[in-house]
């Protein structure tokens, strides 16, 4: 029996339509063999609502298909499902919104195999429709990755959406992903830093690309500022959830938040007066610097885990 190299991972959560162009394009994946593969979908409703969906897929599928359901909402909650059924010696990562060219997974193995690399990121293209006008230029820069375009060992981390993991790496085969994180999001952000304290290597590729099709719920201002506001708050989090806690690393970032979020905020009023392009680009950057200010309980905002009513 051949042995599993790689488990891809896909986390969903009412997203039908969204689901199926992620899980055929991880079907269309050439450079690796099929017999090395398996898909794993976590659906992560109060009832198994794509259970049928993924059944369905599945019979199109050159490798083994797998439908995980986990009914307890959060976004930690959905990925460790997925970790603790994986047999691959790697983990790749695809988010339900994502969809990925046919060289994407050899991509990521390529350059996972010549930096002898525990964690490998690569770059993600948002694709927007037609319809985005306001402030297009902005939410595209929001939705997207991008970093050099050679391959290489990196000294920083990523999300999980389009990502590689070694899994003798993790700290936690079975739950690596901190529940706490189940409602505000990054979840991942934890588990890369204490991978990165320990002395993972991290490495980028440039041709590991997926397109992003954000939501239409999220294709807007309002939400990529809000969200901005959430990543501000991972530099400092990370420091206060340090063991143990790295005070001087939070009060650093606070005091940093507050200058950023003062000065960006004065551009970005100036720029709002005279309509300047792209002046959602300075709100973006007070956003993140308020969030570096107001990290703490009060001041998260829960975006994910809501039930269906919400």
């Amino acid at each position: 029996m051949t042995d599993i190299a790689v488990s891809i991972v896909i986390p969903t959560q009412r997203r039908p339509e969204a689901l199926a162009r992620a899980v055929r394009s991880s079907f269309a994946q050439t450079g690796v063999a099929p017999l090395q593969l398996e898909l794993i979908v976590v659906d992560n409703d109060e009832a198994p609502s794509v259970r049928s969906l993924v059944e369905s897929l599945a019979a199109e599928a050159p490798f083994a298909v797998h439908y995980v359901h986990e009914p307890r909402p959060g976004v930690a909650n959905a990925r460790n499902a997925g970790v603790a059924e994986v047999k691959g010696a790697f983990i790749a990562f695809l988010d339900d919104d994502e969809e990925a060219p046919s060289g994407w997974l050899a991509a990521l193995l390529e350059v996972q195999s010549r930096f002898e690399a525990d964690l490998v990121f690569g770059p993600v293209r948002a694709r927007l429709p037609d319809s985005v006008v306001a402030h297009r230029a902005y939410l595209e820069h929001f939705f997207s990755r991008s970093d050099p375009a050679q391959a290489g060992l990196i000294d920083h981390y990523y999300g999980c959406g389009d990502s590689l993991v070694r899994r003798a790496a993790l700290p936690d085969r079975s739950h690596p992903f901190a529940d706490a994180r189940n409602q505000t999001g990054g979840e991942d952000d934890l588990l890369f830093a204490e991978m990165r304290a320990k002395g993972a290597r991290i490495a980028w590729a440039p041709d590991a690309w997926v397109w992003e099709h954000p939501t239409p719920d999220r294709i807007g201002l309002r939400y990529a500022i809000l969200r901005a506001f959430v990543y501000g708050q991972g530099a400092s989090t990370e420091c206060a959830n340090a063991v143990p806690p790295d005070r001087l690393g939070v009060a650093g970032w606070m005091v940093q938040g507050l200058a950023q979020a003062g000065i960006f905020g004065l551009v970005a009023l100036l720029q709002w007066l005279f309509r300047a392009p792209r002046r959602a680009f300075a709100l973006d950057r007070a956003a993140r610097g308020l969030g570096k200010t107001f990290w703490w309980r009060p001041f998260q905002v829960r975006l994910y885990g809501l039930p269906a009513s919400v």
